[in-house]
């Protein structure tokens, strides 16, 4: 059933009516009932219409099937706040799990649930999978465990009759989160887990739905496998025996013919040698995306059987979401919106981070119409975290704004236990922090700013396998990807090196490539955005200049895309290795025709090497052949992006600098002056140069008239 709630570009469509998503989080178990209001109220003040909350699973059980909404700790009446927001005129987004980490212990699933083997996440040692956490580390839960959706949906069903009359019309509730920053609960390296045997039969029906026949497996895998008789589980043996076998045993040569899709057992450690090793490694980094993809499906089908149905749902990915295995084309099958959180100090790395994944984030939402979303932009941190000053999240909510976020989550906007830093303390009292957000809002609202659009003419795309690619080669064991990603380190940083017999280090030299168009399309200020998902993705719609890393390797139906886009004119450029396999390694039958990505009238080469000068010389003729815009700044090391309205025309300018030095910024504009939205200073355009003072590590907002 439909509720009158959609997701639109601009926000939620609720009723008709057009309301921008910019929200604010507040923990209502965390707080006395008596300060709800005076909480409510104070998030309000902030200019936010809608109110964000977690209803966390372990905080509302009692026992086995025993629940308390606020029949003897008024703290979990979850339904009295809901009428409150309400009254109040505020929507809701829910949250109910079953993850919600919110620095809860065990992130807020009952300890008898993390506890109970039959739940547990394996590693490829039959062992539970453990995550180093304070107060105290805990075994992950499989999100294949059949045990674990039960409980789950055990869950579900006891809050079903305490929240379904609180969603939209009849009450505040107009938007779902399933789950939380689903990235096998950060223990997601690509041989760390699951090897839980509802996981290995699960992975054993995704190999046939990929490859139909045992006689298509067996080509697939036929250069090496496991070697018989230990090539998978022998009969009457369960999986866990399996993996006891295979850890740690080296591995023979083989043709294939053994295996069998109803005994075939994952890798459990990277072990490639040649580039046709590749394909069982890449399988099991995509079944992995696949695993998450059925969870998500399975929680939101739980929680609508329970009657929580007929709203729109999202799902949040944490910081380092490409190395992780979400897969946001996968995941936008079984939820409505996938949007991302963000916790960073000021700095040029995270200027850099935080491009790549809002750029990468805002095309993919213009393409499907859907509004580019932070479900939790920090403000403050906790306690057992590295801190953030108030600047660190001004910085940051700003630069994503500036790179195309269209609305955002003030995580927290009110203070709680295990917290630092939020705009608002436990009892609804502002805090100096307030006024930033609060003049933020009034200047998103003057500008109509989730209404603009940020153009990008440039994309630069990492095709799912590499990232697949990545996963797999990464060369720090349970210190997962996310790690370096999150400091702004790529592949070159922290992937083995090995050459597997093509005289080349896989991934390095692509990650050194992006970096060099990064850097050579920064210098010159010309708009571009990140792509990354599935071989079809309509995030490339739209572009004038496809710039697309492989390290050798690229699937059919991507090269058939970029061929596509080649004959309506698009520059295609691709490095720095001609793509001699698929997307799973495997040796083409014919090479691709790379004269077909050359676009008419184009004389740009359509491959260039891991080559900085080449790079920059490549942006030097695009500009010129293709026009493209440029909003270079000086000095070094100062950014701008440009949003513009529906008709085209200019309307708000960002300047960054997040640097360390106090600088005047220089920018080429079309327009006749500049007003600060957030402090009011004027400045005028003379001979088309504006002219700004950035403070250190901070943004400007300007409105162009």
């Amino acid at each position: 059933m439909s509720r009158g709630v959609r997701l639109v570009p601009g926000g939620l469509e609720i009723g008709g009516k057009l309301v921008p998503l910019y929200a604010g989080s507040l923990h209502y178990w965390r707080l006395d009932p008596t300060d709800w209001r005076a909480c409510l109220e104070a998030t309000r003040a902030l200019g936010l219409r809608l109110v964000d909350i977690y209803v966390p699973w372990a905080v509302h059980e009692t026992g086995p099937g025993q629940f308390d909404f606020g029949e003897t700790d008024l703290r979990r009446d979850v339904g009295a706040f809901l009428r409150l927001a309400h009254e109040l005129g505020f929507y809701v987004i829910a949250r109910p799990g079953p993850h919600i980490n919110a620095e809860l212990t065990c992130f807020g699933i009952p300890e008898r649930v993390i506890w109970d083997p039959s739940c547990q996440a394996r590693s490829p040692r039959n062992n539970p999978v453990v995550l180093p956490m304070l107060p105290y580390g805990f075994p992950v839960p499989s999100y294949a465990s059949d045990a674990f959706h039960d409980e789950v949906a055990r869950y579900f069903h006891a809050l079903g009759p305490v929240l379904r009359p609180h969603l939209y019309p009849d009450g505040p509730i107009v938007l779902l989160q399933i789950d939380n920053e689903g990235a096998l609960y950060f223990r997601d390296g690509a041989y760390d887990q699951d090897y839980h045997p509802d996981a290995i039969t699960l992975y054993r029906d995704f190999l046939r739905q990929k490859y139909r026949t045992i006689e298509a497996l067996q080509r697939a895998y036929a250069r090496r496998a496991e070697a018989p008789p230990e090539s998978g589980a022998s009969a009457g043996e369960d999986a866990g025996a399996a993996l006891r076998r295979v850890v740690g045993r080296e591995r023979a040569p083989l043709d294939g013919g053994d295996l069998k899709f109803a005994t075939i057992m994952p890798p459990v450690a990277f072990d490639a040698e040649a580039p046709s090793d590749l394909a069982r490694h890449l399988d099991w980094s995509e079944f992995h995306e696949h695993l998450l993809e059925t969870a998500m499906g399975r929680f939101a089908k739980a929680l609508s059987a329970a009657g929580i149905d007929g709203l729109p749902t999202m799902h949040n990915f944490p910081m380092g979401q490409e190395t992780t295995p979400l897969n946001a084309a996968r995941i936008s099958r079984v939820v409505d919106l996938v949007g991302l959180d963000y916790y960073s100090i000021a700095s040029p790395s995270s200027r850099a981070m935080i491009a790549r994944r809002t750029s990468e984030l805002a095309v993919r939402c213009e393409a499907l119409a859907l509004p580019p979303f932070a479900c939790e932009m920090g403000a403050g941190f906790p306690p057992f975290f590295p801190p953030l000053e108030e600047r660190d999240s001004a910085f940051v909510v700003m630069a994503a704004l500036a790179y195309g976020l269209r609305g955002y989550n003030v995580y927290m906007a009110v203070e709680r236990d295990r917290w630092i830093g939020a705009p608002i303390d436990p009892h609804g009292r502002p805090r100096p922090f307030a006024a930033f957000w609060q003049k933020l809002s009034a200047a998103l609202e003057a500008t109509g700013f989730h209404a603009l659009r940020r153009p990008a003419p440039v994309r630069i795309v990492t095709p799912r396998a590499e990232r697949r690619l990545t996963r797999v080669m990464h060369a720090f064991g349970p210190l997962t990807g996310a790690f370096f990603s999150i400091m702004s380190f790529g592949a070159r940083d922290r992937c083995v090196e090995d050459d597997l017999g093509l005289g080349y280090p896989l991934t390095v030299e692509s990650d050194t490539f992006v970096r060099a168009f990064e850097e050579a399309l920064d210098a010159r200020g010309v708009p571009y955005a990140h792509v990354g998902g599935e071989d079809r993705d309509a995030s490339l719609e739209g572009a004038r200049w496809i710039i697309c890393a492989t390290s050798g390797g690229l699937s059919p139906a991507l090269v058939e895309q970029l061929e596509a886009a080649a004959g309506q004119g698009t520059l295609i450029t691709l490095g720095p290795r001609e793509p001699a396999f698929d997307g799973a390694f495997r040796p083409l039958a014919r090479p691709y025709d790379l004269d077909r990505l050359r676009a008419p009238a184009q004389h740009m080469p359509a491959l260039l090497h891991d080559d900085p000068a080449a790079a920059d010389a490549a942006v030097s003729r695009a500009i010129d052949a293709l026009g493209l815009p440029t909003f270079a700044c000086d000095p070094d090391g100062v950014f701008a992006t440009l949003h513009e309205d529906a008709s085209g025309a200019p309307r708000v300018l960002f300047l960054l600098n997040p640097g360390d030095a106090d600088v005047v910024a220089r920018v080429t504009v079309s327009a006749a002056r500049a007003i600060d939205l957030l402090d009011d200073a004027r400045f005028e355009v003379r001979r088309g140069v504006l002219e700004v003072r950035l403070m250190p590590r901070t943004v400007r907002m300007l409105a162009l008239e």
